[in-house]
């Protein structure tokens, strides 16, 4: 599906059913996302893109307004506050 991406997520999702492919059509954004390992911080800008694993939290911080693309199995989406 494509998204408008004009806000910050208001909370952190994963998928555990499968991957997560986010490319970023227009504007910017930092998508940070959390592990085992810690959070990493990627910033995602048009003609950019992500693959999340599967399970893996994340989120996004507006830098530019725009739309993004994401591509996933989202059966299963879990959510929790920031």
């Amino acid at each position: 599906m494509i998204l408008p991406m004009t806000e910050d997520f208001a909370h952190w999702e994963r998928h555990p059913a499968g991957e997560e492919l986010i490319a970023m059509l227009s504007g910017a954004c930092l998508l940070i996302i959390e592990t085992e390992a810690g959070k990493t911080r990627t910033r995602l800008e048009a003609g950019k893109a992500v693959l999340v694993l599967a399970g893996a939290w994340h989120r996004a911080e507006i830098l530019e307004p725009g739309e993004a693309l994401f591509v996933t199995e989202g059966e299963g989406t879990q959510h929790r506050p920031l």
